[in-house]
């Protein structure tokens, strides 16, 4: 069945839903009952008057009927089709090629089916989320910490109390005192713990200053407008009584942030860049951002910089970006569909950003391919750049820089489809490869 016959089962649906009779919205349509009938089967195609008609007589808007209103629902639906492996599947296979027709004659079901794939997605980022930080967060390890030595302190406290008769008034009101005393602190500690573990699955809340950062950053869509103007903003007031920027330190590295985006968009001003943005990914050899950053004068770090913050805008696509400095520690994260990004533990070592890590100066790109259902894939550039001018004498300190454009974007289609992409995960406690050979430790979720 052909995407655009939908329409005929939709109008099929309503028009029950709403209990009226075939020839009732015939003539209100201004239809014969049979061709109405014809329509309804999915064996004619009704036009765009037609719709618009039936539309107003079923009071919904015209849109309802358009042939592409179930695009979203069937692209959820093929994507949970591809979550599913032949082990699962018991030898037989989803009938892909009748997506559509199952979402016409069945739209409960096919809405169901949708609903779970999109609640099976989310409880996956949760897990990879909470086993980051049950497996790597400082903070978390030092609130565990902190309850498990109130707990002793107050049961060595009242063992003393217990198992002593004689003990002077003034020594038992000073161990009633300490008892009382680390009583208050573990109620602390444990209120402390739930309100940062209780984060509603979002990454906001939480006490490291660079996630308030980040979580800031998320709620401004990553591209603040005030970077764009002619004029320097006073970004301290900007700052200031912002509910994610709880911290004076989070508030210091926002400032900073500001400040470079700032010089980022100078250099690379919004009016001439989206267009040659856009000149670049109508061609069809794809997207180069070398070329982009030679004809602009900036380095290649400053550029997946400024891509990275981009405000929305029609026709391209959604970069991420991911920062390390020369530990290997994640400085800062922007977010792309497909590859959910570690917060505490090690990310994954065959990242491209890893590769330019090693040999600074030196650009890299490779098509990436992130294990999933379905897996996504991305063209990841990657180049290391020295944080600050360039010296004879130590410390060296360097930045690693990877931008991710998805492929389906960034290359021809028959490239995308064609070239062999690099398999990597988000990190090894969450990746399910289990051949692997850059494994560091056993996956919660392999199998």
């Amino acid at each position: 069945m052909v995407r655009s016959a939908l329409s005929g089962t939709r109008i099929r649906t309503l028009r029950t839903a709403r209990r009226i009779g075939q020839a009732d919205l015939a003539r209100l349509a201004g239809v014969s009952p049979s061709y109405l009938n014809l329509i309804e089967h999915n064996r004619r195609r009704a036009g765009p008057r037609l719709l618009e008609a039936i539309a107003a007589a079923l009071n919904i808007p015209p849109d309802a009927l358009d042939e592409s209103a179930g695009d979203a629902q069937i692209e959820a639906l093929r994507a949970a089709a591809a979550r599913l492996t032949p082990e699962a599947l018991a030898g037989s296979e989803v009938e892909t090629d009748r997506t559509e027709e199952f979402l016409g004659r069945f739209p409960g079901w096919a809405a169901l089916v949708a609903h779970l794939h999109a609640r099976a997605e989310e409880q996956e980022r949760s897990i990879e989320r909470l086993s980051d930080r049950m497996a790597h967060d400082p903070n978390l390890s030092a609130a565990l910490h902190e309850i498990v030595s109130a707990v002793t302190s107050v049961q060595s406290t009242a063992a003393i109390l217990a198992e002593s008769d004689d003990l002077a008034p003034e020594w038992r009101a000073r161990f009633h005192a300490n008892v009382h005393s680390d009583s208050v602190r573990l109620a602390n500690a444990a209120e402390a713990l739930v309100a940062y573990l209780d984060t509603s699955g979002e990454e906001t809340g939480l006490a490291a200053p660079q996630e308030e950062l980040e979580s800031w950053l998320e709620g401004q869509g990553f591209h603040v407008a005030a970077v764009e103007a002619h004029t320097d903003p006073d970004w301290a007031a900007l700052t200031e009584g912002q509910a994610e920027l709880a911290s004076a330190a989070s508030r210091a590295l926002a400032v900073s942030w500001l400040e470079r985006a700032r010089m980022d968009a100078r250099a690379l001003p919004l009016d001439t860049l989206v267009p040659a943005l856009g000149a670049m990914f109508a061609d069809s050899a794809g997207f180069a951002p070398g070329p982009l950053a030679a004809r602009f004068g900036v380095g290649l770090a400053q550029l997946f910089r400024r891509l990275a913050t981009l405000p929305p805008v029609q026709g391209l696509p959604r970069f991420g970006l991911v920062v390390c400095d020369g530990s290997g520690t994640l400085t800062f994260r922007r977010p792309v569909e497909g590859l959910s990004l570690p917060r505490f533990g090690g990310a994954c070592p065959l990242w491209p950003l890893y590769q330019a890590l090693v040999q600074p100066g030196r650009p890299v790109v490779a098509p990436i391919e992130v294990t999933g259902r379905p897996p996504a894939r991305f063209l990841a550039h990657a180049v290391c750049e020295p944080r600050d001018p360039l010296r004879f004498q130590p410390p060296f300190v360097w930045d690693s820089s990877m931008l991710l454009t998805p492929a389906s974007a960034a290359m021809p289609a028959a490239a995308a489809a064609s070239v062999e992409a690099i398999p990597v995960g988000s990190s090894c406690r969450v990746c399910p490869r289990s051949d692997c050979l850059a494994r560091r430790e056993p996956s919660i979720i392999a199998g």
